[in-house]
């Protein structure tokens, strides 16, 4: 399985083919092909950054427009960097697409056709799980200290708990986000990676030059949690892109701090 970039009208975003055909849209977006002037330019999601709630709502209609979701349907968390993943229904989708999510959660699952699973990041990693036999998506975002909790994995149970699906029926895209090139760390994030993961964590670890500094790769560690909530190394696609290190396609908190927009990732049941 691979992610793959697509335009549509200028929107650039990611998307994985295995996805195609299944019941399901979706995509990973990129900063290209909104309507958002500096420092949000250009297609920038993000409610709670300052950007205009107009150019935020056309901006939502562009890229819903280009992966085929519904703008109408919207179901947005706020993201607290934790591990709770929350079942939704439609009495959670926005009345507007500007709005920013309330409730607070780093995934979001759901049986429930129609509903557009929405997740925002700008370095963390996007990761998109869909079971086309039990017909359940789930939206996770997940920073350094929810892949420590493994949220990936937590999304990927709780779909098996609460909706029968059967792990090696689940196919799961991690999208764009930094890469081990770009993530330097003190020794918090790897002592937390090793205390979630165990001996697991150590590929996903490399010691710097510099004293107590570290590279972590925060997507091979999302994919080996995947792995030991039961889904196929077969079934999970892993974007090559880093956020940080594709300033003309991302933003990146780590390049830019909050002088920026925020890219989104959604999954809608057809």
């Amino acid at each position: 399985m691979d992610i793959i970039t697509a335009q549509h009208q200028g929107v650039l975003y990611y998307r994985c083919p295995a996805f195609d055909d299944t019941g399901v849209t979706h995509g990973f977006s990129s900063r290209v092909g909104g309507i958002s002037p500096q420092p949000w330019d250009s297609l920038n999601l993000g409610s709670t950054l300052g950007d205009d709630p107009v150019r935020v709502r056309e901006n939502f209609r562009l890229f819903c427009t280009a992966i085929g979701a519904d703008t109408g349907a919207l179901v947005k968390n706020h993201q607290v960097h934790g591990d709770l993943v929350r079942a939704v229904t439609q009495d959670d989708i926005l009345s507007d697409p500007s709005q920013p999510g309330t409730f607070d959660a780093d995934g979001l699952i759901t049986d429930v056709p129609g509903l557009c699973l929405t997740v925002f990041s700008a370095d963390c990693v996007p990761v998109l799980l869909w079971d086309p036999v039990k017909r359940v998506a789930a939206a996770v975002h997940s920073g350094w200290r929810g892949t420590a909790l493994g949220i990936a994995a937590r999304a990927a149970e709780q779909m098996r708990s609460d909706y029968g699906s059967a792990p090696g029926d689940i196919l799961a895209a991690i999208g764009p986000s930094i890469g081990r090139c770009c993530f330097e760390t003190h020794s918090d994030v790897p002592d937390g990676l090793q205390e979630g993961l165990g001996a697991d964590a150590a590929p996903f670890i490399r010691p710097t030059s510099a004293s107590g500094k570290f590279l972590v790769d925060l997507k091979g560690a999302n994919l080996r949690w995947l792995e030991r909530a039961g889904v196929k190394r077969e079934h999970i696609a892993v974007s090559t892109a880093c956020t940080a290190c594709t300033a003309e396609h991302f933003w990146s908190h780590r390049r830019l701090g909050t002088q920026r927009g925020s890219m989104a990732s959604m999954i809608q049941i057809l």
